[in-house]
């Protein structure tokens, strides 16, 4: 391939073969000799994405996510310059539901909630229409234990879904979802989705908040300080044209709160099919452990990015086990 005097693929043991025999996700690593290697500067690993942009591109999309490891990535500028190098837009976060902070230029905290907890797998901001395409992830600090990122193709979750619950989908497909969350003045830290409206809308005037909010599709219910957000219904399958696959595209697993899924039990949320009707528990039961079954989970090594595509993708987080760890992100339209 014409980038192999830049770039080498690697195989590790965590990858799994997708549905068609192709590993997931891809893993990148520079070749022995490459200048950038030796001398550990950034700009050659730049040039190196700038030239072969449309291999990565094509490479992305064929296998939905690419691990880039033993490049010289350190610091948060590196990977804003590593961002700002494959020339995509940026995705602004607005109407997100987890507590982040910027960094620096591009780059921004990933969720703030407590990292012994489980965030449940999800596309991000699948519930608005306005959603990343793309998505980086850099690891700064790796743990020493848990803490992965775990991934999974989403095709892979609507097919097996199709099968286990084929009325369950065809409601999915029909209805769509209707995601209702309080959300206070604050931010609530110890919440995967602790963001407060003020944060969400990136104001602290109602009236702008409820404007933004109905550009993404969300109604407004004022609770005082807080305030009732109501979106949908929204498509919980979308269909991929590049991949001329359907996706399992929802926020499903980190919305129900429902028996199926104690743990994440939170009452200032719920989640709905579209026309009102409840969501089935033994359904989203089976939708957990095939989640669980069919993702990857990749140790993070400090220097790592990956990119991620967001329509073909699902992501969530594993419990830190043994500290530290920072992972930071960037979102792309």
């Amino acid at each position: 391939m014409a980038s192999g005097n830049i770039f080498r693929e690697v195989e590790l043991p965590e990858q799994k073969p997708d549905s068609d025999g192709a590993l997931f996700p891809a893993v990148l690593s520079p070749i022995s000799n490459a200048d950038f290697t030796s001398t550990a500067k950034l700009n050659g690993f730049e040039e190196a994405i700038k030239a072969h942009k449309p291999w990565l591109e094509s490479l992305l999309q064929k296998r939905g996510a690419i691990l880039f490891r033993g490049f010289p990535v350190n610091s948060t500028s590196d990977m804003n310059d590593v961002v700002e190098a494959f020339g995509f837009p940026e995705a602004f976060y607005v109407g997100g539901r987890a507590s982040r902070t910027k960094i620096l230029g591009r780059i921004y905290t990933t969720n703030e909630a407590p990292q012994d907890k489980t965030i449940p797998f999800h596309h991000e901001m699948a519930y608005v229409p306005d959603y990343p395409s793309k998505l980086f992830f850099f690891c700064q600090e790796a743990p020493r234990s848990g803490g992965e990122t775990p991934i999974v193709l989403s095709h892979i979750i609507y097919d097996k879904m199709k099968e286990k619950h084929p009325d369950f989908v065809a409601k999915l497909e029909e209805h769509g979802l209707t995601y209702t969350k309080i959300m206070s003045d604050e931010d609530l830290p110890s919440s995967f989705t602790g963001s407060g409206w003020k944060s969400a809308y990136m104001t602290d005037d109602k009236n702008v908040a409820e404007e933004r909010a109905a550009k993404l599709g969300t109604k407004l219910e004022w609770m005082g300080n807080s305030v009732k957000t109501i979106t949908g219904p929204v498509p919980g399958i979308k269909f991929d044209k590049g991949s001329q696959r359907k996706t399992w595209f929802n926020s499903l697993a980190n919305s129900y709160g429902g028996p199926a899924n104690a743990e994440i039990y939170d009452d200032s949320r719920s989640i709905e099919f579209g026309n009102g009707e409840p969501l089935s528990d033994s359904a989203m039961k089976d939708c957990l452990r095939i989640l669980e079954e069919e993702c990857v989970a990749i140790p993070w090594k400090k220097g790592d990015v990956m990119l991620v595509n967001n329509l073909m993708v699902l992501h969530s987080r594993r419990p830190l086990i043994k500290p530290p760890r920072r992972i930071l992100v960037s979102l792309c339209k």
